[in-house]
């Protein structure tokens, strides 16, 4: 595609953004390949998936593992093609609380707008921590290899928290320009990473080699003191967060051609996703070592001991968790730059206090919204304290991602099945006599999350196991109702719409 192309169709996109409500502020530097292999499903999948793989064991082993992923890829596809289009008739990085507006009606739109907005704030920052804390997680779980001894202490794995968080806000903040290229490197390296392990887990296999009605049939709900099938669905805890679509909305002003690039991107992720996720979990549980041993890893962590079990060898063992933490790395970069993004849409409404300053963009250091990136990534650091009372946190974290951003994605499909759908007439991402259904299925579906994400892993239930992702969830609903009353009521209009004024 030549540059000139490149301009025009830029251009298009950013009328259609005037129309929207919006003047064109971030450069548009990304296509369908930066959109899709960006920090989500199609990449964040062998990170996802190995980095809380703790919980997988508890929910059950490699049954779970296997069928809870092909039930989730399934059951997970409605919701993204009911977002798909949506956000092909409304291409903005505000995103979920953006469509309610447009889509409620004028009595109802601006507080539905605000209840979705801050759902999304939480749902981002959270998920963003949720992906550099479990990123720490896997270094202190890589150090226990080369010294058993060391049991990482709640303080130590923050700080190591805080120095991921360093580097990801380094790359977003004085490398935007570079981002679109960081996000090829990391597909890269993904493919070739879970080749390397597809083979090397399978060739080297030291522990032995499980026959398939271990590796796809052995389901023990013991470890998590719950009923079996409830245990089942406790397993799927860590793939849930792996299908957070935030990136791709969040990131919609930076896109060409966004209409239909963006919606490509939500609806190919699932598949890919799918695709790249038995790569991982295949050779892992036909070669899977003891369950046991690896529940009692220090720190609650076993995918070091996992590996280096499987490789025979410290050295074979540190490959594989080279290959997961790079990916880490790149998946907290991509994250929390589109957490930061969407801040800044929030505050571009006036729907976050200091919403001016907040919204300002640096242009020196390359159309970066700054003072967004400090404020979500300074919320997130003082989220992580939570770590320091509760080893459980990383559930927590991805508990209330789960549950704000599930609920404000639901929240304008349930808006459109409402309204009879009459807003998607000629959308250029059409779901035709199919999307009442799938739009049902996915409000459905996010419900049956919702409760999921608030119940602990393990009963009985002791302060350090439980789940605190409700808490959280309640607070910051508390001070979203606050704020309302006190300062939100009196200035926030909701998205500005043009053809209104």
């Amino acid at each position: 595609m030549n540059t000139s192309f490149d301009e025009s169709v830029d251009q298009i996109a950013a009328q259609k953004l005037e129309q929207l409500g919006y003047q064109q502020e971030l450069k548009r530097s990304r296509g369908l390949i930066h959109t899709l292999f960006m920090n989500s499903r199609s990449i964040s999948i062998a990170f996802g998936l190995t980095a809380p793989i703790a919980t997988s064991l508890v929910g059950g082993g490699p049954a779970t593992m296997i069928w809870g992923w092909v039930l989730l890829c399934i059951f997970s596809q409605p919701l993204a093609l009911s977002l798909a289009e949506i956000c092909s008739k409304y291409p903005t990085s505000g995103g979920a609380y953006y469509w309610c507006f447009r889509l409620a009606s004028p009595r109802h739109r601006r507080l539905l707008s605000w209840i979705n907005g801050w759902l999304t704030m939480v749902g981002v920052w959270t998920s963003s921590l949720s992906v550099i804390f479990g990123t720490a997680q896997l270094i202190v779980a890589e150090v226990g290899i080369f010294r058993p001894e060391w049991i990482a202490t709640p303080w130590e794995t923050y700080l190591i928290y805080l120095g991921i968080t360093l580097v990801a806000g380094t790359f977003a903040i004085f490398f935007n320009h570079k981002l679109p290229t960081i996000e090829i490197l990391s597909a890269c390296w993904t493919i070739l990473g879970l080749t390397v392990m597809l083979i090397c887990l399978s060739v080297k296999a030291q522990v032995g080699r499980h026959p398939a009605s271990f590796a796809l049939g052995h389901f023990d709900p013991s470890a998590s003191g719950w009923n079996p099938g409830w245990t089942f669905f406790i397993g799927l805890l860590p793939f849930v967060m792996v299908y957070s679509l935030v990136n791709f909305v969040a990131m919609s002003e930076e896109v060409h051609n966004p209409s239909i690039q963006v919606p490509k991107a939500i609806a190919l992720s699932v598949p890919v996703g799918a695709i790249y996720g038995l790569v991982l979990l295949l050779p892992i549980v036909f070669t899977l070592p003891d369950i046991t041993t690896l529940l009692a890893a220090p720190g609650g962590q076993p995918i070091g001991i996992m590996f280096e079990l499987i490789m025979g060898s410290r050295g074979g063992g540190f490959g594989m968790w080279f290959i997961i933490l790079i990916v880490g790395i790149f998946c907290s970069i991509s994250i929390s730059c589109a957490a930061s993004r969407a801040t800044w849409s929030f505050a571009r409404d006036r729907a976050i206090p200091f919403h001016k300053t907040i919204s300002k963009v640096n242009h020196r250091l390359g159309d970066v919204p700054m003072n967004a990136y400090i404020l979500s990534t300074g919320i997130q650091v003082l989220l992580a304290l939570i770590f320091l009372g509760s080893s459980t946190a990383f559930n927590a974290f991805v508990g209330v991602a789960v549950i704000c951003l599930g609920a404000s994605y639901a929240m304008p499909v349930a808006i459109l099945l409402l309204n009879g759908r009459k807003d998607m007439a000629n959308v250029p991402f059409p779901l035709g006599k199919w999307g009442p259904f799938l739009n049902a299925f996915s409000i459905l579906w996010v419900c049956f999350l919702t409760v999921l994400s608030s119940m602990p892993a393990v009963i009985p239930v002791t302060k350090v196991s439980m789940n605190y992702a409700s808490v959280v969830f309640v607070g910051f609903g508390g001070i979203s109702a606050v704020w309302y009353l006190l300062n939100g009521r009196l200035y926030y209009n909701g998205p500005r719409v043009p053809e209104e004024d």
